[in-house]
């Protein structure tokens, strides 16, 4: 009989950040499929205390920007013995104008839930392996905005370019305690982020959101956006043990449209 290549997934805890919606929501449904127990965690969720689902899920409300939040969250896994083997962190958020008009207010919230958040996640879940004396991989989705500038995104590509900062040096301090730490990093993915975006992005450029959609398709050199699916296939990638000797790390997942 040929072993199934995720078999040792079956007994790993994922804690997936921001898995309402979008790639989230399929990193979540990738990870249960190949019978992993999945912790859920979004500030879209109701129930404010961590609650079982099913056999293999837990959801739980939380807003990564509060740090008191994120600590009262892995007390919960404390206490249930629940400790994640991977995190995933994908909760983010944009916001669409040009630099010179950008707001002061909108620079902070993606700051706030772009880099702070991931910070929090990630060193709440490093300072827990590392008491639990357990290994781990951590993987942020972040963007080919985390590399590249792209016009009337300035708060969002700067708070992507920090993340990845944070990666590098996190995968640099945590190696020697066997935590993997690496990053994804998505191109024009079709989410309802993306499509909100292009309506967002139409108006301040004068284009129709079917004309953005056009030129997003047109940057492509695969010929075709991609979908939560293409995205979760690398992160189950990394979360498995074909990525044990890959840290700080940066992904591309673009159709080709960023290459380095």
């Amino acid at each position: 009989m040929v072993a199934k290549m995720f078999e040792e997934l079956e007994n790993k805890i994922v804690f997936v950040v921001g898995s309402f919606q979008g790639i989230g929501k399929a990193v979540a449904a990738t990870f249960l499929k190949e019978k992993a127990t999945v912790i859920a965690a979004d500030i879209a969720y109701e129930n404010k205390d961590l609650e079982e689902q099913s056999e293999k899920l837990y959801a739980v409300n939380v807003d990564v920007s509060n740090e008191q939040q994120v600590r009262k969250t892995f007390a919960q896994l404390e206490e249930k013995g629940l400790v994640p083997d991977i995190l995933v962190h994908v909760a983010g958020i944009s916001t669409m104008d040009y630099f010179s008009e950008s707001k002061s207010e909108d620079f902070q919230r993606n700051w706030e839930i772009n880099t702070k958040g991931f910070y929090l996640t990630a060193k709440y879940y490093t300072k827990f392996l590392k008491t639990k004396k357990r290994k781990g991989k951590i993987i942020v989705v972040d963007s080919q905005a985390g590399k590249n500038g792209y016009r009337a995104m300035s708060a969002y590509v700067a708070s992507k370019h920090a993340v990845l900062g944070l990666v590098k040096t996190l995968a640099l301090e945590v190696a020697k305690d066997s935590i993997n730490v690496n990053a994804v990093c998505p191109g024009i993915i079709e989410t309802e982020m993306k499509h909100r975006e292009r309506i967002e992005g139409g108006k301040i450029r004068g284009l129709t959101p079917e004309e953005v959609q056009a030129e997003d398709n047109s940057q492509v050199p695969l010929g075709r956006t991609g979908t939560p699916q293409d995205v979760a296939n690398v992160v189950l990638f990394l979360g498995s043990h074909l990525s044990d000797y890959m840290t700080g790390q940066a992904i591309n997942v673009t159709g080709g449209m960023t290459m380095n």
